[in-house]
């Protein structure tokens, strides 16, 4: 198998950093458990604190706030699932565009699920959410709320400080899917209004397989998984020392890496060059994260360019890495008002801190000989 030279796909997964791999590797020479109270485990002890004031740096959290956990998407079920229970919530808030993290595990609790939907620009509908908070009010109920604060298939930011005004004064609690926002964009989860946010680390970065939950200190009594006490008793298990070290050094590193690429530079040159070969493209979303673009060239059906690209040694995607690798209509573009035949369409583009111009102008090459293809196509056609 042919491995693609030239990674477009960085919202899904970022290659492994240097300091991360440097980091994992000298974690797994250490043997013991981190809680073991003995001179090994207080050295693996010691990794575990390090990487968690480094998570919590970048994070704008209290290294306290910080509680690894396997995944995001463990650290999403931890938040919803159990924030529910122990707040006792009556009913889900998410909105249409959620990750399938965040609408699996709101329909995990059990309770009804309120749908909020998104707007043409891809961007939650705020009034929808006023209105159905002084609805509780009125009816005396409370709402655990669910968003993201980056979509992982548009790169649309939330108007997350809108949001944090609705929902943070209120009794109810909000939680927010950070993933794609963590490194790119400042959290400062302290001074922050949610209750809750979930992170990843091979976003950013670090391996898959390590994540974590920020919580603020009355959110401390959520919990999924019980154990023998780790994580302050809010993550059973014994942590993966390893992991957890790749995670810290990647959150260490990653802004000054990410920061040395002018990623909204590339994707302007991207989405400049889509258009000088076919202006009829559409780009999808307003008030988009710079690293990321998502675009149809109507007629041109996803599925038959990411193979041309994967066949040009070229990764993109068509939105969300998590369906067990199948290609299937996007729930967040129909959600935006976008017609089936041109979200059949869609292909994502997501850049890194390994990306280059040279990636980018490869990418562009690639698409281009689809295009001609496809023309080609419709003029024997016609």
């Amino acid at each position: 198998m042919t491995r693609a030279a030239i990674y477009l796909d960085h919202n899904a997964s970022s290659p492994l950093l240097p300091e991360a791999r440097t980091a994992l590797l000298a974690a797994l020479d250490l043997t013991g458990n981190p809680s073991s109270v003995h001179g090994h485990g207080r050295a693996l002890r010691n990794v575990l604190d390090t990487a968690r004031a480094q998570v919590a740096a970048l994070a704008g959290a209290e290294h306290k706030q910080v509680v690894f956990t396997g995944s995001a998407t463990e650290a999403i079920t931890q938040a919803i699932v159990g924030g529910a229970r122990i707040f006792g919530s009556d009913a889900i808030i998410i909105s249409a565009g959620e990750h399938a993290a965040v609408s699996k595990a709101a329909e995990a609790t059990g309770l009804p699920v309120l749908t909020i939907g998104l707007l043409a620009d891809g961007r939650i509908d705020l009034e929808q959410l006023a209105a159905m908070l002084a609805d509780a009010d009125v009816n005396g109920r409370t709402f655990l709320v669910a968003f993201h604060w980056v979509n992982n298939e548009t790169g649309v930011v939330q108007p997350i400080g809108r949001i944090n005004a609705l929902v943070g004064p209120t009794r109810h609690t909000l939680f927010i899917d950070a993933v794609q926002a963590f490194g790119k964009l400042p959290l400062e989860f302290a001074a922050s209004a949610p209750d809750m946010m979930a992170i990843s680390g091979h976003k950013i970065g670090a391996p898959a397989g390590i994540g974590a939950l920020l919580v603020k200190s009355h959110a401390d009594v959520v919990r999924l998984i019980p154990g023998g006490g780790q994580e302050q008793g809010r993550r059973g298990g014994t942590e993966p020392a390893a992991l957890i070290a790749a995670f810290g050094a990647a959150s260490a590193a990653f802004a000054s890496r990410y920061g040395a690429v002018d990623v909204a530079g590339l994707i302007g040159r991207l989405e400049a060059g889509l258009k000088a070969m076919a202006d009829d493209a559409v780009i999808f979303g307003a008030e988009r994260l710079g690293n990321v673009t998502n675009f149809a060239v109507p007629g041109i059906k996803n599925t038959t360019a990411m193979m041309g690209l994967d066949l040009a040694g070229l990764s993109v995607s068509s939105g969300s890495a998590c369906s067990s690798g199948k290609v299937g209509p996007s729930h967040v573009l129909a959600a935006m008002g976008v017609k089936p035949e041109l979200a059949e369409c869609a292909l994502r583009v997501s850049l890194g801190w390994s990306s280059t111009a040279e990636d980018v102008d490869a990418f562009l090459a690639g698409y281009q000989s689809i295009l001609s293809r496809h023309r080609a196509r419709q003029g024997q056609a016609a």
